[in-house]
């Protein structure tokens, strides 16, 4: 399984930024898909996830932030909307073949994408 993270880059505060994440060897649609994020000298944290029809997103973006999914293009999205620095880290995407109630902690997926560096400026 290959998951390839793209659509990262500098913003300003207010924003918005689409990140996108194709996946190979495994079927989005059959798939528990997460994003998280991880700052400089911190932890890496829970975004958002989809799992069939089912969307879950992090406190700290509900509102701003939507996952998505195309079935067609094997491809889960990050719509991220009025960015905040503190928004800023890498994003990383990532998959499990299983579907859990763990959707919000990294131990739950196998594969991972190599992320995608989003950079916001106040």
């Amino acid at each position: 399984v290959q998951l390839q993270a793209s659509g990262g880059g500098l913003v300003q505060a207010g924003d918005s930024l689409r990140l996108s994440c194709t996946a190979s060897g495994c079927t989005v649609s059959d798939s528990t898909m997460g994003w998280f994020r991880q700052a400089p000298g911190k932890e890496r944290e829970f975004v958002a996830a989809i799992r069939a029809s089912v969307t879950y997103h992090a406190d700290s973006v509900k509102g701003r932030f939507t996952i998505s999914r195309d079935n067609v293009k094997n491809t889960v999205y990050l719509q991220m909307t009025s960015l905040k620095p503190e928004d800023m880290a890498v994003y990383y995407c990532a998959a499990s073949r299983y579907y859990s109630g763990s959707y919000s902690y990294t131990s739950a997926y196998e594969f991972w994408g190599q992320g995608t560096q989003v950079t916001v400026s106040s």
